[in-house]
């Protein structure tokens, strides 16, 4: 399985993201911000791909995304969000990721991680 790093500022939604995850096999750097996720990733290494809320606190996700692919120009990333005003959608499909809506299925999680996590 992958590690990967999620970061969303709603603690709910970042601890089932989590829950979900380790329960599939994957370990999981969790942050509630843009900071704290660098901070992780600082301390523990570059994860296999990311999972991102678009809107957080001080440094937005997509931001953040631009931060990590300055350390990994190909991490595999996908946003998962409830923003989709037309600028919204353009910034997070500037950056190539795969994005998702809010709410979410289990199922619809790990068939977007499946895809994010292809090689190539």
């Amino acid at each position: 399985m992958a590690r990967i790093l999620v970061v969303d500022d709603e603690q709910d939604v970042l601890e089932l993201l989590v829950k979900r995850l380790r329960a599939d096999g994957h370990e999981v750097l969790a942050a509630a911000s843009g900071a704290e996720a660098l901070a992780a990733v600082a301390r523990h290494g570059l994860p296999e791909a990311a999972i991102l809320d678009v809107d957080l606190p001080g440094m937005d996700g997509v931001e953040l995304l631009d931060q990590l692919r300055r350390i990994r120009a190909d991490l595999p990333a996908m946003f998962l969000t409830v923003l989709w005003d037309g600028t919204a959608v353009a910034r997070v499909r500037d950056t190539g990721a795969l994005y998702m809506r809010k709410p979410f299925t289990t199922q619809s999680l790990r068939t977007a991680l499946d895809l994010v996590l292809v090689p190539g």
